[in-house]
């Protein structure tokens, strides 16, 4: 939950959001496939710039500080329980979690002038991360030996996206991470051309992903299908592994039910008879 509330606000300082009441509850937490995601829900402080300075990024994470603190003091009270020194200094673990993310996310990197596959590599990485990148700009220095790289990074949606411009399916980043794994199985066998990819992707959602939604909307009605449909695969996926050989949807979404429906994590060495 930490490192989810810590992303939240890099994301909005990323787009140059001054958030100026960060706190417990203004924070939206859904299950977002093995993550948790986390939404501002009450803007009414928010201010937006071009651009926000470090000092006004520390402002914000200092005014987060303090109302998670109080937060977490009136939960205390509430329960009639004495507040743990942990709980009034969750914000300085939210806030060590966030300068580890930013400096990471908006780090510039020097290469030698024939290392350019390294910038698909930082790419990439932010990528893993969810952060789509806008733009890359590339410096020479050292006399044109070495290049400086700085990205322009967006906010965390690039699974999302991917997901949307490939087979037209919305889900959330933790979700869409999760369902292009199972896209990219079933289409593992498509022609290799864009063509044939693209194909893949729409038998993928005709034949699996709307048939599987329906069965969740009638097996667990109370649940949100995409997000059931997301602890569906990961437990397929550790039942195919400790079994050492593919299960079939049928049998792993029986198996799935029977074990009451286990999210993330399951127990380990779960195998199907």
């Amino acid at each position: 939950m930490l490192a989810a509330f810590a992303t939240l606000l890099v994301e909005l300082h990323l787009t140059g959001c001054f958030w100026g009441d960060c706190s417990l509850s203004n924070v939206l937490y859904l299950f977002d496939a093995a993550a948790i995601q986390t939404l501002m829900v009450d803007a009414e402080t928010a201010k937006m710039y071009a651009e926000l300075s470090a000092g006004q990024r520390q402002e914000d994470l200092e005014i987060m500080k303090v109302n998670v603190a109080g937060g977490m003091a009136d939960i205390a009270a509430s329960l009639g329980q004495e507040v743990e020194y942990e709980d009034l200094t969750l914000g300085e673990a939210i806030e060590e979690r966030y300068h580890e993310l930013w400096g990471h996310v908006t780090a510039e990197f020097l290469i030698s002038a024939d290392e350019r596959w390294r910038i698909t590599e930082r790419v990439r990485d932010l990528n893993d991360l969810g952060f789509n990148v806008e733009q890359i700009d590339l410096e020479a220095v050292d006399n044109g030996d070495r290049l400086r790289i700085e990205t322009v990074v967006a906010g965390r949606s690039y699974h999302t996206g991917r997901l949307r411009d490939l087979t037209g399916v919305e889900a959330s980043e933790g979700q869409a991470t999760q369902i292009l794994t199972d896209l990219h199985h079933f289409t593992a066998d498509a022609a290799p051309s864009p063509q044939g990819k693209a194909l893949g992707a729409i038998r993928w959602r005709v034949e699996v992903f709307e048939p599987m939604l329906a069965r969740m909307r009638t097996e667990v009605p109370d649940a949100n299908p995409v997000q059931a449909f997301s602890d569906y695969l990961h437990f397929r996926y550790l039942a195919s592994r400790d079994a050492g050989y593919d299960i079939d949807n049928d049998t792993a979404l029986a198996a799935w039910l029977d074990a009451g429906r286990p999210g993330y994590p399951i127990e380990e060495g779960f195998v199907i008879n």
